[in-house]
Order: structure tokens, then C-alpha cells, then sequence
């Protein structure tokens, strides 16, 4: 009896889960599909909004980079598929170099005292001062700082949106309410309009200040190689 029925028992059992094989198979392979295609949806959305807030400028090295900080596993080959996909094409603009200094002006300029010795041993008998500008989304902003050369210390910085003699003027006075150094202090400066200006040359006396100018296109590398102690903090001040 085992015999004649063994095969038709096995027979049912077996194709029955095998009735909607395919069924199954196919369903799966959609939802697969499904998912898939979401995914992309959702990577070409970031993608697109990464592009356009960055003016677009940025190509797909820039926008994976982008992609791996938000946590999407994705390659960058697959990124400008993607980006080709869309038809997005990104902006080269040349290089834009913020000019800080205008010495092209008829004002009078101090005589070069410094002249390049940039070694002191006494505090607040020297001070450079020197313009930088930051780079923000917003816009450039302008960091004006004055430095003691003896300490390296910045004594005092103004960041605004402008470079006009308000700027630099700020800075100067913050410098000198910290410190309040006696006078005959050196002041180093470039040949710019704002320290050139009357209104700054008159505080400068008022101050007791002596100024000393390089002379154009001549770089200030103390003040400028040690603005980096306080731009990073106004990076973020600016954001």
C-alpha cells in the first residue's frame, strides 16, 4: 500500500509550495525593481539640490564627497551617470582674487622705518596691521587686524562686509583700548587708501603712534602668516 500511494503524497506535497513559484519569483524581482528605482530617485534629488547650492560649480568628485557625509554608499562614476542623466553641467568661473590693497591714490606716505626688521624684544613697541577678506556663502567678508610683533598676539580685529577706513579704524581702536601702549609706538602698515586716509593718520597722532609704510606690492608676511589664528574662528562666526 506504501507504494501506490507514497508517489501521489510526495506528488502533492511537493507541488503545492511549487504551485506560485513563479508568481513569487516575479513579484520579488518588481519589489527588487521598485527599489531600485527609488533609490535612484532619491540619489539624483540630492544630487540636484547639492548642485544647484553650490552655484553649480561642483562636479561629481565634490557632490560623492557630499553624498558619503550625508551616510549614501554610492561611487563617483555612478554620480555623473547620474549627473549626465540629468542634463546638469557644471560652471568653471575663473579664479577671483580680492584685491585688499588700493595704493593707487595721491594721499602722502609715511616713510618706510620698519623697513623690513622684523625682530623685537619689547611688547607694544611695534604693531602690523594688515586686510584679509573670507570667503562666506553669503558673500566675502573683511578682517582687519592689527598683530604685536613681539608676542604675535593679535591686539585687536574688526570683520565686517566692507574695506572702508571704518574698518580698519575699529581695529586700531580696539588695539589700543587692550593695551594702551605709551607713545612712540611703531605702526606698520601697507600703502593702502584706508591707512593712508586722513581720518586714520589723525588717530594714529592722536594715539601717539608713529606709522611706518611699505612700499607697493611689498607683502607684510608677518601680520598675513599669523591672521590664521583668528579666521578660522571667524569662519565660523560668519556661517
Amino acid at each position: 500500500m506504501w507504494k501506490t500511494i507514497a508517489p501521489s503524497f510526495l506528488w502533492r506535497r511537493c507541488a503545492v509550495p511549487f504551485k506560485y513559484h513563479g508568481a513569487d519569483i516575479t513579484k520579488w524581482r518588481m519589489d527588487r525593481t521598485s527599489m531600485r528605482q527609488n533609490r535612484k530617485d532619491e540619489v539624483m534629488k540630492r544630487i540636484r539640490y547639492h548642485f544647484y547650492d553650490h552655484q553649480m560649480r561642483c562636479g561629481s568628485p565634490k557632490i560623492t564627497y557630499l553624498l558619503h557625509l550625508e551616510g549614501l554608499r554610492i561611487s563617483s562614476r555612478t554620480v555623473s551617470i547620474y549627473i549626465r542623466q540629468m542634463n546638469l553641467r557644471s560652471v568653471v568661473m575663473p579664479k577671483y582674487r580680492v584685491q585688499t590693497t588700493d595704493s593707487k591714490h595721491n594721499h602722502p606716505l609715511a616713510p618706510n622705518t620698519l623697513n623690513q626688521q622684523f625682530k623685537t624684544s619689547k611688547p607694544n613697541t611695534v604693531w602690523v596691521t594688515d586686510i584679509t577678506y573670507i570667503a562666506c556663502r553669503e558673500g566675502r567678508l573683511y578682517l582687519a587686524s592689527v598683530l604685536d610683533l613681539c608676542t604675535r598676539e593679535i591686539v585687536g580685529w574688526r570683520l565686517y562686509n566692507h574695506m572702508e577706513t571704518s574698518l580698519v579704524m575699529g581695529a586700531l581702536e580696539e588695539a589700543y583700548k587692550a593695551k594702551r601702549p605709551a607713545p612712540g609706538l611703531l605702526h606698520r602698515s601697507d600703502c593702502g587708501s584706508q591707512y593712508t586716509s586722513k581720518e586714520y593718520v589723525e588717530q594714529l597722532k592722536s594715539y601717539g603712534m608713529e606709522s611706518s609704510m611699505s612700499r607697493r606690492k611689498r607683502l607684510i608676511l608677518p601680520s598675513t602668516s599669523t591672521l590664521s589664528s583668528i579666521t578660522t574662528a571667524s569662519e565660523c562666526m560668519a556661517r
